[in-house]
């Protein structure tokens, strides 16, 4: 083969090699991050298995959500907590203290439990380790793509979230949010049923009649 042709070949396979990186890395984090909100956007309804971790503190149950913006937790522990948003109220029945907690929310809608535009909003997204998929935990076989998201004021609740995404699905496997006090709140999400075709009926919560009733709690 001609020195020349072979040159031209080699320079051509690693302009090629080159621009194929180069185009992978151009996915920035904050794109990445929107791709996921706008897909959370699309879905009409989902069901999905919670564990939440505060500390030494365990729950977990059942989250069901139906867009625009209705949610319900359906606590397996603590049995029969549940936290509800039928488009109009916010409701909370905590079984270990026999109360019931109502609130209109201001402005009369809630986010969906995931909120990701208004994160993106209020914290610069970054990759944690890099756009590539890590294991979820280092004995883990799981692999995800890590966000990390640092508040943009001090006025936030979460000095930063942590974002674990399957890179497949462009579902949300974790997040972890933490306080300025280092309190950290560990939510994990597994089982996703999509598209169920769930009911607004699934929304409308009537606690137990012996409960104790505190209406618009975060205001009064």
């Amino acid at each position: 083969m001609n020195k020349l042709v072979r040159k031209i070949i080699l320079s051509a396979a690693l302009f090629i090699g080159i621009s194929t990186i180069t185009t992978a890395q151009v996915t920035t984090a904050s794109t990445y991050f929107k791709t996921v909100s706008e897909y959370y956007a699309s879905l009409r309804d989902y069901e999905v298995d919670f564990e939440i971790l505060i500390g030494k503190k365990e729950t977990y149950g059942t989250l069901s959500y139906l867009s625009p913006n209705y949610f319900r937790m359906d606590y397996t522990s603590p049995a029969n907590q549940v936290i509800c948003y039928n488009g109009e109220f916010l409701t909370m029945y905590l079984p270990e203290t026999g109360a019931v907690l109502q609130q209109e929310p201001q402005g009369g809608t809630v986010q969906s439990p995931m909120g990701l535009s208004l994160m993106s909003r209020y914290y610069n997204v970054a990759y944690e380790v890099g756009q590539d998929a890590v294991p979820l935990d280092e004995s883990s076989s799981e692999m995800v793509v890590k966000f990390i998201l640092n508040r943009k004021s001090s006025s936030e609740a979460f000095r930063y979230i942590k974002i674990a995404v399957n890179p497949n699905t462009k579902l949300i496997r974790r997040i972890e949010a933490v306080t300025p006090a280092g309190v950290s709140f560990v939510f994990n999400f597994s089982n996703y049923r999509l598209n169920q075709g769930i009911a607004p009926q699934r929304f409308i919560y009537d606690p137990p009649s012996s409960a104790n009733n505190l209406n618009n709690f975060l205001t009064e």
